[in-house]
């Protein structure tokens, strides 16, 4: 049925879709605006009272805008190495690649101590990207590949890298300071913390641009060469590009899981696997669900906030059962 669908023209379905998730993205953008400790209404701006406009601009606009480029950021990376593994189980946070920007942050932490944050970004993209190609060169000595192995492989050298960040941050008394870094939260998101993630934007532009040679890229290196394209260069800017989003997302708020994993397996579902005309509607959908799961953990428990990594988690690993539930009623059916 996806690939029935995958070289479809948008039709007015689609567009009605894609509709949907702006008018949902507004709505929960005006939300998110209103929520916080201090109290707010939008009627007050008019007047100035109380310093609202410093408040939205200092605080409740950085943190949204942060929460949308994060989002869609990861989902676009997601997609990406989907796209190239063929395999809808292989993201940045079950290939490692998550992990391996941990270890460029501790090293960079460790290394740089006084160095600024880009240093340290750039630490972890170099990481996070050979990190990436590590594991596309155990999968090509892996002879017997399924859905199950490919990802299998990649949170086992996942799980050995947190082994080792474990071993140095508790080396050098660094577990507390890492792990409250790194666990996914926009609490301390205000103007001047949260430009960096603006380097998101141009990764979708490029994906959106090449992602015709994305999606020959993942049909094998035969069939690439076959028509004109160098696969090694195609792969090695794919990855590039999941690999700089992750980092870029992972030093300015943290790990957020499920989101690159199971936001593309939806935007399939609906839409097929014409990657480019799934791009803008699963940046859409997971910039709308981080934002409905950082206005649930900036309510739970009120006035109280619980990390945006930890709600993630719960909501988007019920999304990944479910899916895994599918396959396999799919698979006896």
């Amino acid at each position: 049925m996806n690939a029935a669908r995958a070289g479809r023209p948008p039709g007015k379905r689609t567009r009605r879709g894609t509709a949907a998730l702006i008018a949902s993205l507004i709505v929960l953008s005006l939300v998110s605006l209103a929520t916080g400790n201090a109290g707010f209404a939008f009627g007050d701006l008019w007047a100035d009272a109380s310093g609202l406009g410093d408040l939205l601009l200092i605080s409740r606009i950085p943190r949204l805008v942060a929460v949308i480029v994060a989002g869609g950021g990861m989902c676009v990376a997601g997609m990406i190495m989907q796209t190239i593994a063929r395999n809808r189980f292989v993201a940045p946070s079950t290939a490692g690649t998550v992990a391996w920007c941990k270890l460029g942050i501790l090293a960079g932490t460790l290394l740089f101590v006084e160095a600024p944050l880009m240093a340290r970004m750039a630490a972890a993209f170099l990481s996070s990207l050979a990190g990436t190609f590590i594991f596309v060169r155990i999968l090509s000595r892996i002879r017997v590949r399924n859905i199950i192995t490919v990802p299998l492989a990649g949170m086992v050298l996942g799980a050995v890298v947190e082994s080792l960040n474990t071993f140095l941050a508790t080396r050098y008394d660094l577990v507390q300071n890492m792990e409250s870094w790194l666990q996914g939260s926009f609490a301390l998101v205000v103007r001047g913390r949260y430009e960096l993630l603006y380097a998101g934007i141009p990764v979708a532009a490029v994906t959106y641009l090449y992602a015709n040679k994305f999606t020959i890229a993942g049909m094998g290196g035969d069939f690439a060469r076959g028509l004109g394209l160098n696969h090694r260069q195609l792969t090695t800017l794919g990855l590039s590009l999941a690999a700089l989003t992750t980092s870029v997302v992972t030093i300015s708020v943290g790990a957020i899981p499920f989101i690159d994993l199971v936001i593309p397996n939806l935007a399939a579902i609906f839409r097929g696997d014409n990657l480019r005309s799934n791009l803008p509607d699963t940046a859409l959908l997971g910039a709308n669900f981080v934002l409905f799961c950082d206005l649930v953990s900036r309510l739970v428990m009120r006035p109280y906030e619980i990390p945006v990594g930890v709600t993630a988690g719960i909501i988007g690993g019920g999304v990944f059962l479910w899916l895994l539930a599918r396959r396999n009623r799919l698979a006896d059916s």
